[in-house]
């Protein structure tokens, strides 16, 4: 029987401008608990998760050691490691931290920090999927029709039925995304999420369901859209 590692790899190196706050967006409350200790707290329950990477800013490490990691006593910390220029770079970072610590199929699930409303059930399959196939990506499909537009002037309609809203996590076995991150870097090629790296090496990603009330907080609006998510999650729990 094979056994593996299901490993969290959490980017929270983002600056956040569009939340337009005083503070980092991961540091904002989400009634009464910063957004990125909400997320931290899913992996740090779960039986499936082994260990958890947390990626933020250099300059921030003390703080949120002593104000998320001590504060809320998270045992399955293994490092926080110093994000990078770019997402790409501090998935990288991250990676090149455990590199030592995990075996090429150990499943390494890649989530937004600031995507606190991830569940149980989401990681499962994840984790099912990454051992099966090349990758696993959480998505829905879209709800609105799509325009593709150049210079402000409509130029196509892709079927809907074909689209799909990616979210996190998405899973991966450690030797498929490290190898995909490392033809990323050596071909020069920026991915919109660690899946289009996978994509861009020849892999296939399978979808896994997942839910709409799982956002990413980026703007004032979607913290209000969260709180209520969350209200909702809860009592369906009671």
């Amino acid at each position: 029987m094979v056994t593996f590692k299901s490993v969290a790899l959490i980017p929270a190196a983002g600056m956040g401008k569009r939340m337009g706050a005083s503070i980092n967006k991961q540091y904002l409350q989400l009634n009464d608990m910063p957004i990125v200790a909400r997320t931290i707290s899913v992996f740090e329950q779960s039986p499936l998760i082994d260990v958890v990477y947390l990626v933020i800013p250099a300059e921030e490490i003390a703080y949120c050691r002593k104000h998320i990691v001590n504060a809320y006593g998270f045992k399955k910390i293994a490092a926080i490691v110093p994000g990078g220029k770019e997402r790409q770079n501090s998935v990288m970072n991250g990676l090149n931290a455990m590199r030592e610590f995990v075996s090429d199929d150990d499943v390494i699930l890649i989530h937004d920090g600031v995507r606190p409303l991830v569940t149980e059930q989401m990681l499962q399959a994840s984790i099912n999927a990454a051992v099966l196939h090349d990758g696993a990506l959480v998505a829905v499909p879209v709800k609105d029709t799509i325009k593709t537009v150049r210079d402000g002037i409509v130029c196509g309609t892709p079927p809907r039925e074909t689209l799909w809203q990616a979210q996190t996590p998405q899973a991966f076995r450690f030797g498929m995304i490290f190898s995909a991150h490392l033809s990323a870097k050596a071909n020069d090629f920026s991915g919109t999420d660690d899946a289009s790296l996978i994509e861009h090496a020849g892999g296939n990603v399978h979808i896994v369901p997942g839910d709409y009330r799982n956002i990413k907080i980026t703007t004032p609006e979607d913290l209000i859209l969260a709180e209520a998510f969350l209200s909702s999650m809860e009592r369906e729990r009671t």
